[in-house]
């Protein structure tokens, strides 16, 4: 019979096949360990046999005692007469019977009412039959209760049918003496420092041998509520325990779910008669280690050094230090892996950097929603992630995508973006939706339009990926290498990653567009509706809105206060929807009744706005925006800094638009009239400060159509006298 001799080839198999085959330690130590396995086995299952018995046993004397108790009770109940008017006679009947006070602790009865009349003992609480059981009872059997107070030892209550009527007679109620039922029950079938508990179909302990004994564990108990029998092994410090359990079914007979009989014993019993083999085995196995550390100690040490090395190389690596490398001269395999090890943590090292810097860029660019930002963002970082030379990302138009914008960078590694206007041919928009993936043209080839910002540059090959979103072209990301083999098939993969990336971005932009696109064109169509109540107000709210922002613009108005004034603007007359067209159109002066009604709208338009938890900064410009700066406006009569800035400028702008516009009970004046009233009125009914930038916006509207411009208003002319 030939042998097969190959994996003696390698010189680590070698050193430990002669190591192990001279020591001859594993023969001996699977000798040992089976002998011990298969005598602690036997022991073990000898033991649980045992065991199995003593719960059977125990359950059977249990059940026999519960039957001999409901047998007395039953013959105390079936010897007195079934009187439901009288149960304090019944009472001093029993009481009389020695039975009685042998094995219970109280006894009382349960009238057809519900009356309890104790007989002896404390009988505590009684708990009322549940669905089946007064069924039971009427059958002539015995039922069976288990309760457990808290912080006291649990009750067990027997009750039968008192009387001859089996439907509405009164109940004979017993707690059975806990002596009785486990006094000799350890003594009978516990092994030496057993224990034995009995459980109820909950897991509650009803008896314990030793009652400080730990608890057994939760999931154990589980287990045992849901199966009928089983074996399991517990802890108790450094004690091991094995235990069975059996359950008692009692439902028929005592209409109660079953109780769990267990039986545990020190594990150490069990196996003590395997303690002289024991410590031969380890004589044994002691004896071999010392033979195979002598024989072997310098071949052990030729191994242990480099796989030390290669073990403490491998904790580096994964507490991210890549730059680990393993100097290992053994001259065999372990040599070998060394090598292969620091090869495998350079390309960790580039993975994990690629990874940090890929990861990057995608918080960067799904942090923002500007287009321009996203494409600054990723090409700015390009070099980290790629051997491209020089790079470029071309956005196209939402509703056109053959016109667009590119953004290009001649040296990615640290040249600026330039911006270049691009038109993308029908041929071209076709081949790039059939290569959605990715594209590899060379300098010789037709030169497409999106590439030709980055021709003329030295480029020998350009990866081109384009970026679809909504199955509609968004952009082309272009990467552009001097070195044809400078870019890897890793290279392309990543490079596919960021472009499906910068596609979620730019879909993020154009969602949040469309939402402020909507948003606008909503408050715009509100304003005209709230503009058509009348013929003489089209047009209001936008007229008033745009004065409004260029009187904003002009006050230095932050990015956020300007969208609140536009917002504000637009809805400032909201609360004329509740007002009657009768007034809102009426030709002549509104009567004060009228006038009053017309000055609700303003809280009627906050009122409207309340809901709205985005329009907060917005309502108090809407409920405000007819006060005066001399608090003799409406609704609240705030004056100057208390009316908020966006108010003041509505104040002035709704009283110009309204007096440069026709109305039905007067004409519209001319600029300069109204130019003269708003000056009169600066520090009383408006904003000083207001008043300067307004009449500023309409210097520059005039300057812009060509009229000369008025002398400008000194600051003298706006303060108060």
């Amino acid at each position: 019979m030939r042998i097969d001799r190959s994996f003696l080839r390698s010189k680590v198999a070698r050193r430990i096949f002669i190591l192990f085959i001279t020591c001859t330690l594993l023969p001996v130590t699977a000798l040992a360990i089976l002998s011990y396995e298969g005598v602690t086995g036997q022991l073990e299952q000898q033991g649980q046999n045992r065991l199995f018995q003593g719960v059977k046993s125990a359950g059977l004397i249990i059940l026999e005692r519960l039957q001999f108790i409901s047998t007395g009770m039953k013959n105390l109940a079936s010897s007195i007469d079934h009187s439901p008017s009288n149960p304090s006679q019944v009472s001093s009947k029993i009481a009389l019977e020695p039975f009685a006070k042998k094995y219970f602790k109280a006894l009382a009865v349960i009238s057809p009412k519900g009356e309890v009349v104790p007989i002896f003992g404390d009988m505590k609480e009684i708990p009322s039959l549940k669905a089946g059981e007064s069924d039971h009872l009427s059958s002539g059997k015995p039922l069976l209760t288990t309760l457990h107070p808290s912080g006291q030892m649990p009750r067990i209550l027997l009750r039968t049918a008192l009387g001859n009527q089996p439907e509405g007679s009164s109940q004979l109620v017993g707690e059975i003496k806990d002596n009785y039922l486990w006094e000799i029950v350890p003594d009978m079938v516990l092994p030496p420092n057993g224990d034995l508990c009995f459980l109820d179909h909950s897991g509650n302990v009803l008896f314990r041998s030793q009652s400080g004994m730990q608890s057994i564990p939760a999931g154990e108990i589980a287990e045992m509520v849901r199966s009928h029998t089983g074996k399991f092994e517990w802890s108790r410090g450094s004690m091991r325990y094995i235990a069975v359990y059996w359950s008692l079914f009692v439902k028929y007979e005592f209409h109660a779910p079953k109780w769990i009989i267990v039986i545990s014993e020190p594990r150490d019993n069990v196996l003590v008669a395997a303690g002289d083999f024991k410590k031969t085995f380890t004589l044994i196995l002691l004896l071999t280690i010392w033979v195979v550390l002598f024989l072997s100690f310098k071949q052990i040490q030729r191994s242990l050094v480099p796989l030390e090395k290669l073990r403490e190389g491998t904790r580096r690596v994964a507490g991210q230090d890549f730059q680990a490398q393993v100097t290992v001269d053994s001259g065999d395999e372990f040599q070998e892996l060394a090598e292969s090890f620091n090869v495998m943590a350079d390309k960790l090292d580039k993975q994990f950097k690629a990874m940090s810097t890929m990861n990057e860029i995608v918080r960067a660019i799904l942090s923002v929603l500007d287009k321009e930002k996203i494409a600054t963002e990723v090409l700015a970082r390009l070099r980290d992630l790629f051997p491209a030379d020089s790079a470029g990302l071309a956005l196209f138009a939402r509703r056109n995508e053959l016109d667009g914008e590119m953004y290009v960078k001649d040296d990615v590694a640290s040249g600026p973006v330039r911006l270049v206007s691009i038109n993308l041919s029908d041929r071209e928009y076709h081949e790039l939706n059939t290569n959605p993936e990715t594209q590899i043209i060379r300098s010789n080839d037709q030169t497409p339009s999106y590439i030709e910002p980055l021709s003329g540059l030295g480029m020998e090959l350009f990866l081109v990926l384009p970026v679809f979103a909504n199955n509609n072209l968004t952009a082309v990301m272009t990467l552009g290498f001097r070195v044809p083999g400078a870019m890897t098939e890793e290279d392309r993969v990543r490079a596919r990653q960021l472009a499906d990336q910068v596609a979620l971005a730019l879909t993020n932009a154009n969602l949040v567009a469309d939402l402020e696109e909507l948003s606008w064109g909503t408050l715009y169509s509100l304003a005209r509706a709230i503009d058509a109540k009348s013929s003489w107000t089209a047009g209001h709210s936008e007229r008033v809105t745009e004065l409004s922002l260029k009187i904003g613009q002009v006050m230095g108005l932050s990015r956020g206060e300007l969208d609140d004034l536009h917002r504000a603007g637009l809805l400032h007359d909201i609360g004329k929807l509740g007002i009657p067209p009768e007034i809102l159109d009426k030709p002549d002066k509104l009567s004060s009744k009228e006038y009053e009604t017309m000055r609700q709208h303003a809280e009627l338009g906050a009122r409207i706005l309340d809901p709205i938890a985005a329009y907060a900064k917005v309502k108090p410009l809407v409920l405000h925006h007819h006060e005066h700066y001399d608090g003799s406006g409406y609704p609240y009569g705030l004056k100057g800094e208390e009316i908020p800035m966006g108010a003041r400028i509505f104040a002035l702008a709704d009283i110009y638009d309204a007096l440069v516009s026709d109305r039905p009970y007067r004409r519209a004046l001319n600029r300069e009239e109204v130019r003269e009233y708003v000056i009169a009125r600066a520090g009383y009914e408006f904003d000083p400060k207001v008043v300067e930038a307004f009449l500023q916006v309409l210097s520059q509207q005039e300057e812009d159509t060509g009229v000369p411009s008025p002398i400008a208003l000194t600051k003298a002319s706006l303060s108060l006298e």
